[in-house]
């Protein structure tokens, strides 16, 4: 059976770079949707959604830093920023909302087929090489994990929405539980590169997902701060669901 092509979403002003890289990805094998702005491209995301968003933060009207943060809050939508050398805080602002990775213009696009690659990867796009252990819920202190659906659910039976870099993250816990796990070695498990550049933004991913689990975020029972060590989950986790 032949695997479906993966399907990107370009969002780039400047035609003389977005036309040329389309061109570029879909010789790779990529399906490439074209979007000039992020207008466009929530227009485009109505009525496609693909597997992976490229996406320039430097944009007339709306920026890609407004998009990435709608993204991430409405969809399970990987994106790899585009962006500029001077770009470097915005870099690390999209990372901290939840962007996947990023490539600095100007770049070789082999590297960004690569990134792309191992973004998808890291998302479980396609699913391979997952077990069926891989498919079993995570149940901790109440709450349901279902990491097929990437659906979280609470004590009460609720759906609690999840970003997918609050999903890798609270993935990455759960598969380590009680073991402290340091900011680089976060990073490393949810971004997959230079994980050392951006430390503060475990701190924001893990804020974030304090609020959707803790009773009380500010007084955090399941994800404990280690001081000097990082960041550990402090309750058992249990593997339910698999198929034998």
């Amino acid at each position: 059976m032949t695997e479906a092509p993966v399907k990107l979403l370009l969002v780039d002003d400047e035609a003389s770079l977005r036309q040329p890289l389309a061109e570029y990805l879909s010789r790779q094998g990529f399906v490439v949707q074209q979007a000039e702005d992020a207008s466009k491209a929530r227009s485009a995301l109505q009525d496609h959604t693909p597997d992976l968003v490229l996406l320039d933060i430097m944009m007339p009207g709306e920026g890609g830093l407004s998009l990435c943060r709608h993204l991430v809050e409405t969809r399970d939508l990987p994106v790899i920023f585009l962006t500029a050398k001077g770009e470097a805080t915005d870099r690390i602002v999209g990372l901290e909302i939840g962007a996947d990775d990023y490539v600095v213009k100007p770049f070789e696009p082999r590297e960004l087929v690569a990134r792309i690659r191992s973004v998808l990867r890291r998302a479980a796009k396609g699913g391979a090489g997952a077990t069926r252990e891989d498919d079993a819920d995570y149940e901790f202190d109440g709450w349901k994990l279902d990491p097929l659906k990437r659906r979280l659910t609470d004590p009460e039976g609720t759906v609690v929405p999840i970003s997918s870099a609050e999903f890798r993250l609270l993935t990455a816990f759960l598969d380590h539980p009680k073991q402290v796990l340091d900011r680089d070695r976060l990073l490393d498990m949810v971004q997959g590169r230079e994980a050392h550049l951006f430390d503060r933004a475990v701190d924001n991913q893990v804020s974030r997902l304090r609020r959707k689990i803790e009773v009380d975020s500010r007084d955090p029972r399941l994800i404990q701060t280690v001081w000097g060590g990082g960041y550990r989950l402090a309750c058992d986790v249990a593997r339910t669901g698999a198929v034998a």
